[in-house]
């Protein structure tokens, strides 16, 4: 079963543009070399960090989102660690957040096919009833 992983990872602000083009094209072929799937690759940009990270203040910010085993994924975090423009990192599996999406979606179409719709007839009179209270005058104080 392939899981899906979001690992995002903040390089340090004064890399050179190609030396982050270079380490993140490396991590894409770590990963690949271990079995992952690489579905999407997010650039996304310089950022300001909410505290002091070895002492930036800000980051480069990259998000790989893939489908691969834990293994491969547990190879692609060790890389990281040891990486010294990698400042933080983070990798989170989201395959578990989108089979709860799906069970919830499958449930509420599941209670709006057991209820009834209700019928022309008695939808009738509701809006006669409503429209007879508009149509009368204020009653005087």
């Amino acid at each position: 079963m392939n899981r899906t992983y979001e690992v995002m990872f903040i390089l340090r602000p004064d890399l050179a543009d190609d030396e982050s083009d270079k380490l993140v094209a490396g991590l894409e072929a770590v990963a690949a070399s271990a079995g992952v799937q690489m579905r999407k690759v997010d650039r996304l940009g310089r950022r300001r960090l909410a505290y002091r990270v070895r002492g930036f203040r800000e980051g480069n910010y990259v998000l790989f989102d893939l489908a691969g085993g834990a293994d491969a994924i547990h190879e692609l975090q060790r890389r990281l660690r040891i990486s010294e423009p990698v400042i933080k990192y983070l990798a989170v599996r989201t395959d578990e957040g989108e089979k709860r999406l799906e069970k919830a979606r499958q449930r509420r179409e599941a209670r709006l096919k057991r209820r009834p719709a209700p019928s022309p007839a008695a939808a009738a009179p509701a809006a006669e009833t409503a429209g007879e209270a508009q149509a009368q005058p204020p009653a005087a104080l």
